[in-house]
């Protein structure tokens, strides 16, 4: 990009400044673009997030500020972690160093399908005041029951088609 750059400026460095503008413009789209495959993907699990970080709030730990309830939230993230991926999101990021984003972004769509039902069940739990331990061994044997049970699903494959088609096609361009 840079001998293009150069010989825009030797044209003219009005001609110059169109290339570099332009060259912004594609880039901006281009990352744009990018991104779209991964939000899609990640509505899947976005979905019921609220409805589980509410019933984490309301029922453990209404009293809790700061760094409690912060440590609270997470360790239940990492209660849907370790039922869908069998491990927590610090185990994932210690074996992944050096890549961006975090387990639930390196997540296929069926997983994040299976993720956004175990928010939605665990939040259940949690108001019918089910312990951690009981909870975890629920929701594991859950997420293996849904993983079964969606494997060969028509919809999911296409769909699982169309967003590799769409990654493909943004990452040529």
């Amino acid at each position: 990009m840079d001998i293009a750059f150069e010989f825009a400026s030797w044209i003219s460095p009005e001609f110059k400044l169109y290339v570099i503008e332009d060259y912004r413009r594609l880039k901006a789209d281009e990352s744009s673009r990018l991104s779209l495959g991964w939000n899609e993907k990640r509505l899947f699990s976005k979905i019921n997030y609220q409805i589980h970080t509410e019933a984490v709030k309301s029922n453990l730990i209404p009293d809790i500020a700061g760094k409690g309830a912060h440590f609270t939230y997470a360790t239940e993230a990492d209660v849907l972690n370790v039922a869908l991926f069998g491990k927590t999101a610090k185990q994932w990021r210690d074996e992944n160093l050096g890549k961006l984003g975090n387990i639930r972004d390196a997540a296929t769509l069926r997983q994040l399908v299976v993720l956004a039902n175990l928010e939605s069940m665990n939040a259940q739990l949690i108001k019918a005041g089910a312990s951690r331990e009981e909870r975890a061994e629920y929701l594991n044997a859950m997420a293996r029951e849904q993983f079964a049970a969606l494997e060969g699903n028509p919809t999911l494959k296409a769909l699982e088609r169309k967003l590799q088609i769409d990654d493909a096609d943004s990452k040529k361009q």
